[in-house]
């Protein structure tokens, strides 16, 4: 009789493993605050940025500390995007602004976080190494905390898209958050490079985060006059003259370039104010299209739909705790 219960109880232990429990994803924010210090990269000024917890249902939200009061609080969100010439701004009624806050976006929607604070004492996000990589190490240092709400994603219902033939952005429907891009330029350094991955289970940190923005010698001049790039340099971004790559330490990928306009996608499309679900495809898109896009799916009500994330929602993902914030965006 004991031997009959023993083997009762592997089959049902057997069971129970071969069958993965799909469990809610809850929201996400910081364990604890943390801070660094930069310059901007178009406005070459110091800035002193803090990242910081904040309470479920919340979301990005940027405060402007330079000057005081509520008034200069700004939500990350598409619907209050200001500017898009070079990098996305967000602004807000009383005329507070806050810009190139792609990267930054970028590295907390890869971490999983939807909730966070961002204290900032000046007009731009400071630029780090041009990437989001330095932005995920301080997430990671302050550490990630389940909150007691479930995560919602905005799930691509049917296929919408912007642009035209030269340049477009479009969505349709898949279970989890992938992007297809091309990059298109005259300089052979740069040329034609086109990259499609499934964001997924870590996905964003191995192999987009560490891409850097990069820019052209022949465009300095006009950038500069124009109040633009003013902090750029081979520290924060991949400087190209025709075919040769001006940093000493060359490239970080060999198609760093789409892999950057990947980056920049993810924090741009993370206004939308939760993860999305679907497939993206890109040519040639940037910050402009990329707020058209948005502007244009939420204003189809039947193109997307707001759905409660599982970890069973999203195909190949390890369903443990330590994973759970990398579901559909990571």
């Amino acid at each position: 009789m004991p031997d009959v219960v023993e083997t009762r109880n592997v089959e049902t232990r057997n069971s129970v493993a071969a069958t993965p429990v799909s469990k809610v994803v809850m929201q996400k924010s910081l364990k604890s605050s943390i801070g660094c210090t930069g310059i901007g990269l178009h406005s070459g000024k110091k800035v002193t940025m803090s990242l910081n917890p904040a309470a479920p249902d919340t979301g990005i939200i940027f405060h402007r500390t330079d000057p005081e009061g509520d008034v200069h609080i700004i939500p990350a969100r598409w619907d209050y995007v200001v500017d898009t010439r070079m990098a996305t701004t967000i602004g807000n009624q009383s005329g507070a602004s806050v810009s190139t806050i792609e990267h930054l976006m970028a590295a907390l929607a890869g971490c999983g976080i939807d909730n966070a604070i961002i204290e900032i004492d000046g007009a731009e996000v400071p630029v780090m190494d041009g990437s989001a990589a330095p932005f995920i190490f301080l997430v990671e240092c302050a550490g990630m905390i389940d909150q007691n709400a479930p995560r919602k994603a905005i799930k691509i219902e049917r296929a919408i898209e912007v642009g035209d033939s030269e340049k477009f952005m479009s969505a349709t429907p898949d279970e989890s958050f992938s992007v297809a891009f091309e990059v298109d330029f005259e300089d052979t350094a740069v040329a034609r490079q086109q990259l499609s991955m499934r964001l997924v289970n870590g996905t964003f940190k191995t192999e987009i985060a560490r891409a850097r923005t990069f820019g052209f010698v022949h465009e300095v001049d006009a950038l500069r006059k124009a109040g633009l790039a003013l902090g750029g340099s081979l520290d924060n971004a991949v400087v190209i003259s025709g075919d040769t790559i001006l940093n000493g330490d060359g490239l970080r990928y060999d198609d760093e370039f789409v892999r950057h306009k990947i980056l920049d996608c993810v924090g741009d499309l993370y206004l939308a104010g939760a993860p999305i679900i679907g497939q993206i495809d890109a040519l040639r898109s940037g910050h402009a299209l990329n707020n058209q896009f948005l502007i244009s799916l939420f204003a189809d009500d039947t193109a997307w739909s707001y759905v409660e994330m599982s970890s069973a929602s999203v195909p190949g993902v390890s369903h443990s705790r330590d994973q759970e914030s990398e579901l559909a965006i990571a």
